[in-house]
């Protein structure tokens, strides 16, 4: 089907649903970015995108997402939320807990966004992967996706979601009919809080995203053609300290895990054999500029019988 049939087919899902104004929950990443321009366009007199700053983000989330909004021409406001996400998680390991405590509290704040907005509406970027891995009557619960099982069942308002159908791959097609970057990375709604493992804790969150930057930055500047981009990269911090040496002195410091994976549609895929040249400069970048980690080791799982994030 031709891109511009799926966009009509979206409008159309969007048109048959919202009686009167929307809010879209935007997190930054491919879907929802995608949903936003295809509804603001079509109804821009209905719709109010919403991003919210968890304090979860990666480096210089928010002013990318402000600048992509803004070319755009988005109808968008731009929340900081960061101290109830982090009050909301304080003290919890549990990655289903995490997830579904984030998914409560985004619906918080949407619902005092549309309250404000006067509207009872809510669209969201769920493709059929989130739906499929948080249990969707087909499988096991896998992992509750903050906008699927993490959604808490008093929702006051009414959902919509005309992406749910479609995979990653068509998202990226249609991403780049709309000219929206399609090598954007994917990125999780709950944010680092899925790749800190165990607690959250603003500390912890400074250490990955800073070796995020840095394995986006590198892995960038190694593939200089965009065809040739591994589907996500990223980085984990392992609840896992060790011995190690920094210049003449023992240290004792966190460990960074690397995911380079490939995939189509985000259902199954394989960590990327990228060259080892590669790992030692992400490695020496890491352990030489993030102070507190002194280990850095490379994720070789495939999916299955792994997911892509680690939780």
């Amino acid at each position: 089907m031709k891109n511009s049939q799926v966009i009509s087919d979206i409008e159309e899902n969007i048109r048959r649903n919202l009686k009167g104004k929307g809010i879209v929950a935007c997190s930054g990443g491919l879907d929802s970015t995608v949903l936003s321009v295809i509804a603001s366009k079509a109804f821009p007199e209905r719709i109010l995108v919403v991003f919210v700053d968890t304090g979860l983000l990666r480096k210089n989330e928010s002013d990318s997402v402000r600048k992509l909004f803004a070319e755009q021409g988005l109808n968008f406001k731009i929340l900081n939320a960061e101290e109830r996400f982090f009050r909301a998680l304080k003290g919890k390991t549990d990655p289903e807990e995490k997830r579904k405590i984030i998914g409560s509290l985004f619906i918080d704040i949407f619902n005092e966004e549309a309250e404000r907005f006067g509207c009872e509406y809510l669209l969201q970027g769920t493709i059929a992967p989130d739906w499929i891995e948080s249990g969707g009557g087909v499988r096991d619960n896998i992992k509750s996706h903050h906008n699927v099982g993490g959604l808490p069942k008093n929702m006051k308002l009414k959902l919509i979601e005309p992406l749910r159908d479609l995979y990653k791959d068509e998202i990226r097609e249609i991403s780049h009919s709309l000219g929206i970057d399609r090598y954007r990375q994917p990125f999780p709604g709950p944010g680092l809080a899925i790749r800190v493992i165990g607690e959250v804790t603003k500390e912890r969150v400074e250490l990955v995203r800073d070796a995020t930057y840095i394995v986006e930055d590198e892995v960038r500047k190694y593939y200089s053609d965009p065809e040739e981009l591994p589907w996500q990269y990223f980085a984990v911090l392992l609840p896992v300290q060790s011995t190690g040496i920094m210049g003449d002195r023992r240290t004792y410091g966190y460990t960074i895990a690397i995911r380079i994976f490939d995939s189509l549609d985000a259902m199954s895929g394989t960590f990327r054999k990228v060259p080892w040249d590669l790992l030692e400069s992400i490695s020496l970048r890491i352990t030489n500029s993030v102070k507190g980690i002194n280990r850095v080791v490379y994720d070789v799982t495939s999916k299955p019988p792994g997911t892509i994030e680690w939780e």
